[in-house]
């Protein structure tokens, strides 16, 4: 009984905080993280401030689990569009393609891209980044380890090429999401970044 008990205050948790997370994606995505109400937030979930202090100690804290959630999405997206072939080549282009696309979508965006590297330290973004089994710099890094494997690719430092594309595409995406026309400049980086892929592939270096 109570093993069960705790196995239910465990579920109530875990429900609640993924409540104030969703609510919060909506107000940081709409307003951004300065304008962004905690007020609003708890009131939107029927809770006090003083559960959200609870599980989130403040703002910053919540936002930090929003942030990482949203990274988690970018990384499914990235995934799903990797795994639509079989093809080692297609998995990398596809990947990398599905992280532009991602983050230009607008809620992830403001959270990842615009609000993400103002409000939380480099180090703390790029420790969220590295720590998520499924995040796109991992899954980055074991589809380049494959190309190398199967020799697609030159063999190239797989951690060191996989820091230099992940910058280059999360400066890309601050690009975009600062251009007065993402459309047009969300295509001019993936063709770029699709130059920068190619000249990896073996056969280009024949």
């Amino acid at each position: 009984m109570t093993e069960l008990k705790k196995m239910t205050k465990a579920a109530q948790r875990k429900a609640t905080m993924d409540k104030l997370i969703q609510i919060a994606t909506r107000e940081f995505a709409a307003k951004g993280y300065a304008a962004a109400s905690t007020e609003h937030i708890v009131e939107q979930a029927g809770l006090t401030r003083g559960a959200l202090y609870h599980h989130f100690k403040n703002k910053a804290g919540l936002f930090l689990a929003v942030f990482r959630t949203a990274q988690e999405e970018i990384g499914r997206r990235v995934e799903s569009s990797a795994n639509s072939t079989g093809d080692l080549w297609e998995q990398l282009t596809l990947g990398c393609r599905a992280f532009l696309e991602a983050s230009s979508d607008p809620v992830l965006q403001q959270i990842v891209v615009i609000d993400g590297p103002a409000v939380l330290k480099w180090e703390t973004v790029r420790q969220v980044d590295a720590s998520l089994d499924d995040g796109s710099l991992s899954l980055l890094k074991e589809c380049l380890a494959e190309l190398v494997q199967s020799k697609t690719i030159i063999p190239v430092p797989v951690e060191a090429i996989a820091h230099l594309l992940s910058g280059a595409m999360d400066e890309a995406a601050v690009w975009i999401a600062q251009s007065k026309d993402p459309v047009t400049a969300l295509e001019q980086a993936w063709e770029s970044l699709n130059i920068l892929l190619s000249s990896l592939k073996v056969d280009h270096q024949d």
